[in-house]
């Protein structure tokens, strides 16, 4: 199973955030307890007044090499476990994806 489904104009990534870390980065795809594939990302910012999830965007954004603006959170705003949709060619993006390295 991904931490990705496919949607009509692009994907909605599952993302597990954590903020207040070292550096800005996405560290690769895991499991979550349950058994659900996410993305694994960190960011400097502090999760107050929307900052942490304001870095994730920027982050994928750069990670996938696409405009911010097509880069939404549609789901967990205020939970570390978010659903991102991000807008553009569904093959593209999933190749991008799944290049990431898997982590136990």
């Amino acid at each position: 199973m991904a931490c990705y489904s496919c949607a009509s104009d692009g994907l909605v990534l599952a993302v597990r955030l954590t903020p207040k870390a070292v550096r800005d980065a996405v560290d690769g795809v895991g499991r979550l307890a349950d058994g659900s594939e996410v993305a694994l990302a960190r960011v400097r910012a502090l999760p107050a007044k929307g900052a942490a999830n304001a870095a994730l965007i920027d982050l994928l954004a750069k990670a996938l090499k696409i405009p911010k603006r097509s880069v939404k959170i549609v789901g967990g705003a205020g939970a570390r476990v978010k659903r991102i949709r991000i807008a553009g060619d569904t093959g593209s993006l999933s190749e991008k994806i799944d290049q990431w390295p898997r982590l136990s």
